[in-house]
C-alpha cells in the first residue's frame, strides 16, 4: 500500500521545511508563467509589428522562437535535472528565463527580440521538466494525484489565460509601453518565485538520483535533430504555405527519430544509460496515456489558435474581448481537473473516453453557434465550458495514470518524455487545425470564417472521438 503523506524536505544546512503545499505553490507558479509565454505574445503580436516595423519572418520567429527552443530542449532539461540536481536546473532555469524576460521587455529592435525569446525559450526547458520531477519525488499516494492535477488544471488553463492576460495588458498599454509588459511583468514574479524557491525546494543532495548516469550526448544530438526538424515547419510552413523545405523538414524528423530509437536500443543493450529508459516506455498502460496527452493537447491547442483568428480576425473583436471569451473553458478546466479524484470510484474508468466525448460535442456546440457569422450569443459559454471540461478529463487522468507507476529514479525521464509529447501535441494541434482553418476561410468577412471555423470544429470533434476509441482509462496502483 503506497503512503499517503508527503516526504519532508530536509537540507542538513538549513534544517526541515515540511511545507509542501508551499513548494508545490512555488513550482506550479512557474508553470504557469512559462506557460503563459507561449500564447500570450499571440494577442501582442500586431502592436510588436507595428512599433519595431518587423517584417512577417520576423514576426513569426518571435512568436515561434520561444516555442521551437522550449521544445527542443525539454528532454535535455529533464536528464540535467537528474544529473546536477532538480533544485539548481529549476532555480537556473528561472533565473534564465525572468533575465530575458527582462531583455525582451527592453528589446529595441525585432533581431534582438527574436534572440532573447530563443533564451526565454531555454530558461523555460531547463526549468519546466524539474516542476513533474519535483512532484514525483516529493508527493505520494493520494498527496502525488492532487498535485499532479493541479498541475494538470495549470497546463491548460495557463494557455487560455495567456490570452485573457495578453488582451488586458496590451489593451492597457501602460504608461504608453504598448506591447513590453506582456513580457516586464514576468520579472517580479520570477524574481519572487527565485526568492521562495531557495528556501523552500529540497536540497539535490538529498533528492539526487542514485545511480550516476552519463550524459548521452548522441541521442541530446539526435533527438534535438528530430525535434527541430519537426516543430520548425509545423510552426513557420503555414505561414509560408508549406514550401519543399518544410515537407522535406518533416520527413527528416522521422529519419532522425528513427536513427534516434535505433541508437537507444543499441545503448540499452549494452548497458549504458539511454536518454529515455527502456522500462518507462513499457510501463502499463504509458503507450495510451501518451496517445491521449498528445491527442488531448493538440484539440486543446487547436481550438485556442483557430477560435482566436476568429474572434479577432472573422468577427474583429479587440483582443481584450476575444481574450475574456475563453475564461469559461478556462475555469471550468481548472476546476475539473482539481476535482475529478473526489467523484464516485466507478466512473473512473470512463474519465478519458467520457471527456474525448464530451470535448467533442463542446467543439460541435461552439461550431454551430457560431456558425451564421454572429457571436453566439450566451450559449455559447455553456458550449466552451464543456469543451474545457471534456478536455480536461481526458488529459489530467491519463497524465495522472501515467506517472503513478513512475519509480522516483525515473522520473526525470518520464518528465522529460511527457513534457515534449505535451508540447509536441500542441504544435501539431495549431499546425494541423490552423492550416484547415486559414485553408478554409478563403475570403473576408465574418460568414467565410465561421464556415471555416465549423469545418475546424468538426475535425476536432473527429480528434477527440479518436481519442476516446483507444479505451478506458485504468487508475494505476
Amino acid at each position: 500500500m503506497t503512503s499517503t503523506t508527503t516526504r519532508p524536505v530536509l537540507s542538513k544546512d538549513g534544517g526541515t521545511d515540511n511545507r509542501p503545499g508551499l513548494l508545490l505553490g512555488v513550482v506550479l507558479a512557474a508553470q504557469f508563467m512559462a506557460l503563459l509565454d507561449v500564447f500570450i505574445v499571440n494577442v501582442a503580436a500586431p502592436t510588436i509589428r507595428v512599433e519595431l516595423s518587423a517584417s512577417g519572418a520576423a514576426l513569426q520567429l518571435v512568436v515561434a522562437g520561444y516555442t521551437i527552443a522550449y521544445a527542443v530542449l525539454l528532454i535535455t532539461g529533464a536528464r540535467l535535472g537528474a544529473l546536477v540536481g532538480h533544485r539548481r536546473m529549476y532555480l537556473g532555469g528561472l533565473a534564465l528565463f525572468t533575465v530575458a524576460s527582462l531583455a525582451c521587455g527592453l528589446a529595441a529592435g525585432s533581431s534582438q527580440l527574436i534572440a532573447f525569446r530563443l533564451v526565454q525559450g531555454a530558461g523555460s526547458a531547463l526549468m519546466i521538466p524539474q516542476v513533474l520531477s519535483l512532484i514525483q519525488r516529493e508527493f505520494t499516494g493520494e498527496h502525488r494525484v492532487r498535485a499532479l492535477s493541479a498541475y494538470s488544471a495549470v497546463l491548460a488553463t495557463g494557455a487560455a489565460a495567456g490570452q485573457v492576460v495578453g488582451g488586458v495588458l496590451v489593451s492597457a498599454d501602460l504608461f504608453g509601453t504598448g506591447w513590453r509588459p506582456v513580457f516586464l511583468v514576468n520579472v517580479p514574479i520570477g524574481i519572487v518565485l527565485l526568492v521562495l524557491g531557495a528556501r523552500v525546494l529540497p536540497r539535490d543532495a538529498r533528492t539526487a538520483p542514485t545511480r550516476a548516469r552519463a550524459l548521452d550526448l548522441p541521442g541530446l544530438v539526435l533527438l534535438a535533430g528530430a525535434v527541430s526538424l519537426l516543430t520548425v515547419p509545423l510552426v513557420l510552413g503555414q505561414e509560408q504555405g508549406w514550401p519543399l523545405w518544410s515537407w522535406l523538414s518533416l520527413g527528416g524528423s522521422l529519419v532522425f527519430l528513427a536513427l534516434f530509437g535505433a541508437y537507444e536500443s543499441r545503448l540499452a543493450r549494452r548497458g549504458g544509460a539511454p536518454l529515455i529508459a527502456p522500462r518507462v516506455l513499457r510501463l502499463p498502460g504509458m503507450g495510451r496515456a501518451v496517445f491521449w496527452i498528445a491527442v488531448s493537447m493538440g484539440v486543446n491547442a487547436g481550438f485556442l489558435f483557430t477560435l482566436t483568428l476568429h474572434l479577432q480576425g472573422g468577427l474583429g473583436l479587440s483582443a481584450l474581448r476575444a481574450g475574456l471569451t475563453f475564461g469559461p473553458a478556462a475555469v471550468v478546466f481548472g476546476t475539473v481537473g482539481l476535482t475529478w479524484r473526489r467523484w464516485p470510484a466507478r466512473l473512473h474508468r470512463a474519465l478519458v473516453p467520457g471527456g474525448f466525448l464530451l470535448a467533442a460535442a463542446g467543439a460541435l456546440g461552439v461550431g454551430g453557434l457560431l456558425a451564421d457569422g454572429g457571436t453566439g450569443g450566451w450559449g455559447l459559454y455553456p458550449a466552451l465550458g464543456a469543451l474545457g471540461a471534456g478536455i480536461s478529463l481526458a488529459f489530467s487522468p491519463a497524465l495522472t495514470g501515467a506517472l503513478a507507476g513512475v519509480r522516483p529514479e525515473d522520473a526525470a525521464d518520464a518528465s522529460g518524455l511527457l513534457a515534449t509529447v505535451t508540447q509536441l501535441g500542441q504544435l501539431i494541434g495549431v499546425a494541423a487545425f490552423g492550416t484547415l482553418f486559414l485553408g478554409a476561410a478563403d475570403g473576408s468577412g465574418a460568414q467565410n470564417s465561421a464556415d471555416a471555423l465549423w469545418a475546424t470544429m468538426i475535425a476536432l470533434a473527429v480528434a477527440a472521438v479518436a481519442g476516446a476509441m483507444a479505451g478506458p482509462w485504468r487508475r494505476a496502483r
